[in-house]
């Protein structure tokens, strides 16, 4: 039993275990190193979430590793059990106490309302008292004239305004729990869902393609030296300032621009890049637009990720730490990103897909594409049009019924 614990806090990435005496696999994921001691075959220490992802398909594990995998899985459906109770756990907390601000705001509207309503009877019942003292006076009176009628009586439409504004929130909560709270819900499910189907990650470009989507870019976030064209899927490098109106999207000092499209799920794009210190990447759209480079800067602030392209080389940079890598095997960069399994992957595409770097995390938010054109006027990136196959696309269709 300890062991299963240990093995699902290493799965989970927290843990006094994962804590104390983890280690990066080359693939990209993380483990604790007793899981990995216990996770071997030939005296090499095997990436169970590969091994999972890739063995079953390839036909290649030997019946030791298949008991290694159905234990692995075991976890796996122990955690996903342990997390659904957890998160119908907190969301009934949450709506129980969702209910009960409800209960006290309609109990502080209804009390504001019976208040107001003692108040204009009281009101009422002066004015008529009044009314019937001076029918007394006039009858008293020897002239036939009417006598001009001193008090005004106000339309009887006292609590429309109270409808009104309890119409009003009522719409605003509906707007909330129909589309924030169903996006953040898909965010969240996402993860459970890609550990429930173990779909296998794509390898050749056709593969890639099948998730392949549009991306073009907002004018309201590109900075001036930034010209955009070819209906906004390139940004160009130029010296002159462009004539863009004032938004507060736009970035204000750093040579950068975001895709108007957010992304979540399974997306894959790619990008044609031209000379030198052009940043492939992607981010949160809450990164600054006027502050420090920690704070603004596709790659620094921490929560983005960018692929530096130069001639001969590369640079992934992530919070400021770059990675240096050797070759780029062209000017067209891959990108594909598995939103709900944390997945974040830059290839050089060429005649293969060469991957250049891979991450793996947890997102939180979903994320916008984006360019940093840092080097020399005339540098530009594009975002390629992607085409795919007939018989490749039934195929996606396919495969996204089923999933």
């Amino acid at each position: 039993m300890a062991q299963r614990e240990a093995q699902q806090d290493c799965q989970t990435g927290s843990g006094s275990v994962f804590e104390k005496d983890h280690m990066s696999l080359p693939c990209g994921h993380s483990s604790c190193k007793d899981c990995l001691q216990s996770f071997t075959a030939e005296g090499k220490c095997l990436c169970y979430v590969c091994v999972i992802q890739g063995g079953f398909e390839s036909g290649k594990l030997d019946t030791r590793l298949r008991k290694r995998s159905i234990e692995a899985l075991q976890v796996a459906v122990e955690r996903i059990n342990h997390s659904a109770d957890e998160a119908e756990k907190e969301s009934k907390e949450i709506f129980s106490e969702l209910m009960q601000l409800m209960k006290r705001r309609h109990s502080d509207v209804k009390q504001k309302i019976r208040s107001r309503q003692e108040a204009e009877v009281r009101r009422m019942k002066a004015l008529q008292e009044k009314l019937e003292q001076d029918i007394t006076e006039l009858e008293k009176l020897s002239s036939t004239e009417d006598a001009p009628l001193s008090h005004k009586i106000c339309p009887l439409s006292f609590f429309e305004d109270v409808t009104a504004s309890v119409s009003g929130m009522r719409d605003g909560v509906k707007d909330i729990l129909g589309e924030h709270c169903t996006n953040s819900d898909q965010a969240a499910i996402e993860p459970l869902m890609s550990t429930l189907t173990l779909t296998p990650e794509p390898k050749t470009r056709q593969e890639f393609l099948q998730y392949s989507c549009d991306i073009t870019l907002d004018p309201n976030t590109a900075q001036v030296q930034l010209l955009l064209s070819e209906d906004n899927r390139r940004a160009t490098l130029v010296r002159e300032e462009q004539v863009y109106p004032d938004h507060a999207d736009r970035f204000i000092r750093w040579r950068q621009v975001l895709s108007a499209q957010s992304l979540t799920g399974r997306r894959y794009w790619e990008v044609e890049v031209r000379t030198k210190r052009v940043n492939v990447a992607v981010s949160y759209k809450d990164i600054g637009r006027a502050g420090p480079i920690n704070e603004c800067a596709l790659g620094f602030y921490k929560q983005s990720w960018s692929m530096e392209c130069n001639t001969h080389n590369g640079k992934f940079i992530h919070e400021g730490v770059k990675t240096h890598i050797p070759g780029l095997p062209s000017n067209r960069i891959g990108v594909y990103l598995d939103h709900g399994a944390g997945v974040l992957a830059f290839y050089g595409v060429s005649d293969t897909m060469t991957l250049l770097h891979r991450v793996q995390t947890r997102f939180t938010q979903p994320l916008h594409a984006g360019l940093w054109l840092a080097g020399y006027n005339g540098a530009y990136a594009e975002f390629c049009k992607l085409t795919l196959r007939r018989d490749i696309q039934q195929q996606s269709l396919n495969i996204l019924t089923v999933a």
